[in-house]
């Protein structure tokens, strides 16, 4: 029971970090949410704790605005469901050990980047957003590492200069297990419409365009 509850709780700390990363999609947020609020249910079952009732969007039930039936035909659903997921649960092989001792010797991971320098030829500011993404399943997971770069080649807070670093933090073992991980960094322009506009009466500052793209394999 306790490698089975260890488990469970190395998935419910990997999710709430998807949670606070802010990168997720209105659906796939709401589906997580569910995921993890379906988990925190079946762990209690499984610890003998108390049932929670939840409302289709995961949130508790307000035993004083609720009505006694409907209170009981969401006991009622929410206890099949467990059953069902123990069932479920019942069925599959033989827990894997070797992975609940890797979980536990380290269940968290982090990516440390120092960005040295920055070449690319714009002539204006820029902003520079830095994420991790899987390739796989098309997404960005993990918060974005912004860094304002100056149209002379420098940092727009220059003291900052040989000083940019950040860590990517709460990457769980599924992410190491996944099948590739690259660090990517879209570059936005900020400034005039068109560069070659010399006058300033036909343009407005400050516009942010999209300018390039790179990637590069960490994991």
């Amino acid at each position: 029971q306790f490698q089975q509850v260890q488990s469970m709780m190395c998935d419910l700390m990997e999710w709430r970090s998807q949670l606070l990363s802010g990168t997720l999609p209105k659906d796939e947020l709401k589906e997580l949410k569910q995921k993890v609020t379906s988990k925190i249910d079946y762990g209690n079952k499984v610890l003998e704790l108390d049932l929670i009732v939840r409302d289709e969007d995961g949130n508790i039930l307000d035993p004083d605005k609720t009505s006694v039936i409907s209170l009981f035909h969401a006991h009622e659903e929410a206890t099949n469901k467990i059953t069902e997921r123990i069932k479920e649960e019942m069925s599959k092989d033989q827990p894997d050990y070797a992975s609940y001792s890797r979980m536990s010797s380290s269940p968290t991971h982090s990516l440390y980047v120092f960005v040295r320098n920055f070449v690319c030829r714009i002539g204006e500011d820029a902003e520079l957003f830095m994420s991790l993404y899987d390739p796989q399943k098309s997404t960005i997971i993990s918060e974005n590492y912004l860094v304002r770069w100056g149209s002379r080649g420098f940092p727009k807070e220059i003291d900052m200069l040989n000083n940019l670093k950040v860590v990517f933090t709460d990457l769980g073992n599924k992410d190491l297990s996944r099948d590739k991980i690259y660090l990517v960094c879209q570059i936005v322009r900020v400034g005039k419409m068109d560069l070659r506009d010399s006058n300033s009466k036909k343009y407005t500052q400050g516009l942010r365009r999209p300018f390039g793209v790179a990637g590069t394999w960490c994991l």
